[in-house]
């Protein structure tokens, strides 16, 4: 009885974990990390390699990763949807 109360508790541990984890991915501070971060290297990249306004450049890319992020969502569901029905 003591090993199934252990499993429950880890279980129920492994759980919380990836609702916390979950809670993570969708966040928008992690949205806004990844498109700085995102900003930051292309314009480094951008000026290291002597692009003209390397700073204005990036924010193309990193407006587009944004979108991207945004978007995911949505398509993920279309995708769930239309692959639960192949079942």
């Amino acid at each position: 009885m003591e090993n199934l109360e252990q499993r429950i508790q880890k279980t129920e541990e492994r759980n919380s974990k990836v609702e916390v984890d979950k809670a993570w991915e969708v966040s928008w501070m992690r949205r806004i990390l990844l498109t700085i971060f995102t900003y930051l290297a292309i314009g480094i990249y951008m000026w290291a390699i002597d692009v003209p306004r390397p700073w204005i450049n990036s924010v193309v890319p990193a407006v587009g990763f944004m979108l991207s992020t945004l978007t995911m969502p949505f398509f993920k569901k279309v995708w769930l949807k239309r692959y639960s029905r192949k079942d």
